[in-house]
C-alpha cells in the first residue's frame, strides 16, 4: 500500500506539473507572438505615416536612407516577394492604417545577419515582408529581418540538476505522506497478528487522526470482548469439570458394589474415559487462553529435557541435532506441546526419532514414528478435537484424540505451525516450526 500511495502521489504531481508547464509554455509563446506582431505593426505604421508626409518624388530616397540591417524599405512596382501569408500581421496593420489601404504581409525566409544559427549551425529564420499601397506613388515594400530570434531552450546542466532536485524533493514528500497514511494500518495489522498469538497483549494506543483513534478503539473493544469470551468459556468448563467430580466419584463408589466383575471392569473403564475426556477438554480450553508469562529460554535445553524424561520412562526416543537458539515462549506450554507430540509418536508408532535444526529464521523439530502411517485425506483431520482413527486411535490405547489439537494451539500461539506428513519409508513425521530467536 505504501508503494501504491507513493506512485499515485508522485504520478499525479508529475502529471499536473507537466500539464502546467505545457500550458505555461504555450501561453508564453502566444504572448511573445502577440507582442512581436504589435511591435512590427507599430513600426510599419510609423514608417508609412512618415512617408505619407514626404513628397512623392523624395519617398524612394527616404526609404533607402531609413533602411538598416534589420529593416529594408523600397518603393517599387516590381517587388513581389513570395512566401506564406501572415494573416495576423495583415489584420493588425489594417486596424492601424485603415481598411481602405491595400496591405499584404507574408512570412519569408532570410538568413540572419551573422549567417550562423544556434550552436554555430547555419539556419534560416522567418522574416516579414510587408507591401503597403501608398497614396500617389508606387507601393511600399518592407522587409523586416529579425534582429535575433530566441533559440530553443537548451537542456543545460542547471536545468537537469533542477529537475533532479525537484523529483527528489517530490519523492521524499510523497514517501513521507505515504508512510503517514499507511503507518496506522501497519500498526493495526501487527496488533491483530499479535492478538492471534496471545490474547493478553496490551491495548493498542489510541492516538492519531480521528478515524485512526476510532479504529484503535474498536480494535481494543474487540480484543476485550474476545478475551472475556474465552475466559468465560474456560471458567465454565472448569466449573463443569469441578461439579462433575462429585457425581463421578459417587458413581465410582457405587460401581464397586456391582457383583459381576466383568461388567464392573467395563463400567469403571468407561467412567475413567469420561473423566479423561473432561480433564483433557479443560486442557484444550486452557491451551487457547494460557495466562503463563513469556520467558526467554534455551530451546535445546527444553527439548533435551523432554526427550530424556521420555527415555527414562522407558519410551523409545532418540534426539539428533541442536539449534543453538533461544526463544521467547511459555515454558510449560511449549513443554506440553513437545510432550504431546512425542507421546503421540510412541503411543501409535512405537518409537519417536526427534531431530532439530535451524535455518531461514526458523526452528524445525521433526518427530518420526515407526507406525503404518495415516491416510493422506486424514492428515489434517487428526488435529480436530476428539478425533480418533479407527483401530490405532482407540480407547484401548488411552487416547482421547485431543493431544494433537492442544499441540497445534500451543504452536500457533508461539507464532509457529504444526503439520503431519507420511514418510516415504513408512511412519508419520510431525513437523513443528517455530520462529528462531537469538543464539543461546
Amino acid at each position: 500500500m505504501v508503494g501504491r500511495v507513493f506512485l499515485m502521489l508522485v504520478g499525479g504531481i508529475l502529471a499536473t506539473t507537466a500539464l502546467t508547464l505545457f500550458l505555461s509554455v504555450g501561453e508564453r509563446q502566444a504572448l511573445f507572438f502577440n507582442v512581436r506582431i504589435q511591435h512590427i505593426s507599430e513600426r510599419v505604421e510609423q514608417f508609412v505615416l512618415m512617408l505619407d508626409a514626404v513628397p512623392q518624388e523624395a519617398r524612394s530616397q527616404v526609404a533607402a536612407a531609413a533602411s538598416r540591417n534589420n529593416f529594408i524599405a523600397k518603393i517599387d512596382d516590381r517587388e513581389n516577394p513570395q512566401g506564406e501569408t501572415d494573416g495576423e500581421l495583415t489584420e493588425a496593420l489594417r486596424e492601424r492604417l485603415g481598411p481602405d489601404r491595400q496591405i499584404d504581409a507574408k512570412k519569408v525566409s532570410c538568413p540572419p545577419p551573422q549567417g550562423r544559427g544556434h550552436l554555430g549551425q547555419p539556419r534560416q529564420i522567418t522574416c516579414r515582408a510587408v507591401s503597403v499601397a501608398m497614396r500617389g506613388s508606387a507601393p511600399l515594400h518592407l522587409t523586416l529581418l529579425s534582429r535575433r530570434e530566441p533559440p530553443p531552450t537548451p537542456l543545460g546542466r542547471h536545468w537537469i540538476l533542477f529537475s533532479l532536485l525537484f523529483v527528489a524533493c517530490l519523492a521524499l514528500l510523497a514517501y513521507v505522506v505515504a508512510r503517514m497514511v499507511t503507518q496506522p494500518l501497519q500498526r493495526l495489522a501487527k496488533a491483530a497478528d499479535k492478538l492471534g498469538h496471545n490474547l493478553e497483549q496490551p491495548p493498542l494506543a489510541e492516538r492519531g487522526p480521528t478515524e485512526v483513534r476510532h479504529a484503535a478503539a474498536a480494535f481494543n473493544a474487540m480484543q476485550a470482548q474476545i478475551r472475556r469470551y474465552v475466559q468465560e468459556r474456560t471458567q465454565m468448563l472448569a466449573a463443569i469439570t469441578h461439579d462433575l467430580q462429585t457425581p463421578l466419584t459417587r458413581i465410582r463408589l457405587r460401581l464397586e458394589k456391582v457383583e459381576d466383575q466383568e461388567l464392573q471392569t467395563r463400567l469403571v473403564e468407561d467412567l475413567l474415559a469420561v473423566q479423561a475426556m473432561i480433564r483433557e477438554g479443560l486442557d484444550l480450553a486452557r491451551s487457547l487462553n494460557s495466562g503463563e508469562a513469556m520467558q526467554r529460554m534455551d530451546f535445546d535445553s527444553i527439548l533435551d529435557s523432554v526427550c530424556a524424561d521420555a527415555a527414562e520412562a522407558g519410551q523409545d526416543v532418540t534426539l539428533d541435532g541442536v539449534t543453538g537458539a533461544s526463544l521467547l515462549a511459555q515454558p510449560n506450554a511449549l513443554r506440553r506441546c513437545l510432550v504431546n507430540l512425542i507421546d503421540n509418536a510412541v503411543k501409535y508408532g512405537g518409537c519417536a526419532h526427534v531431530s532439530a535444526s535451524r535455518g531461514h529464521g526458523k526452528l524445525l523439530v521433526q518427530i518420526k514414528d515407526g507406525g503404518p502411517g495415516i491416510p493422506e485425506d486424514l492428515l489434517e483431520a487428526v488435529f480436530n478435537p476428539f478425533f480418533r482413527l479407527e483401530g490405532s486411535r482407540s480407547r484401548d490405547t488411552g487416547g482421547t484424540g485431543i493431544g494433537l489439537a492442544i499441540a497445534r494451539n500451543i504452536a500457533e500461539k508461539h507464532g509457529g505451525r504444526l503439520a503431519l506428513r507420511n514418510h516415504p519409508e513408512g511412519g508419520v513425521v510431525a513437523m513443528l516450526e517455530l520462529p528462531a530467536g537469538e543464539g543461546a
